[in-house]
């Protein structure tokens, strides 16, 4: 399953929401989600939405996974290629690599343009609290 993950606040922190689309291999998207999840940073609710995303796709009976996300910092921690420094994301990097035990996984960064679908379902969740 492709998995697309999105998070953002208005304000940092602020207002925050998560946007996640699931698709099949050939593209069909199977589930989506966009929710607001309280005051956050850009940060975590791009953690958030990376954890929620991969239970989603675990609950639609997904054993691997291709996730994508605009956060270049969530994507590269996640990797082991940059360092989780902040107090505040060590506890959401060890809750994401927990849920992702179980699956194959992969994880990229792709351009905001990439990840279009996620990042309109943040944004109609914020507008909504408008």
């Amino acid at each position: 399953m492709i998995v697309n993950v999105d998070g953002g606040a208005r304000g940092n922190p602020g207002p925050a929401a998560i946007g996640i689309v699931i698709r099949d291999g050939e593209g069909n998207v199977l589930q989506d989600l966009g929710e607001t999840i309280g005051e956050a940073t850009n940060n975590v609710a791009e953690y958030k939405a990376l954890i929620r995303g991969i239970e989603m796709a675990k609950e639609l009976g997904a054993d691997e996974l291709q996730i994508h996300g605009d956060s270049e910092l969530v994507v590269k921690q996640m990797l082991g290629q940059y360092k989780v420094k902040h107090p505040d994301m060590k506890p959401l990097h060890a809750q994401a690599r927990e849920a992702l035990g179980g699956v194959e996984w992969t994880i990229s960064h792709v351009r905001r343009e990439q990840n279009a679908d996620a990042d309109a379902l943040v944004n109609q969740a914020l507008d909504a609290l408008s």
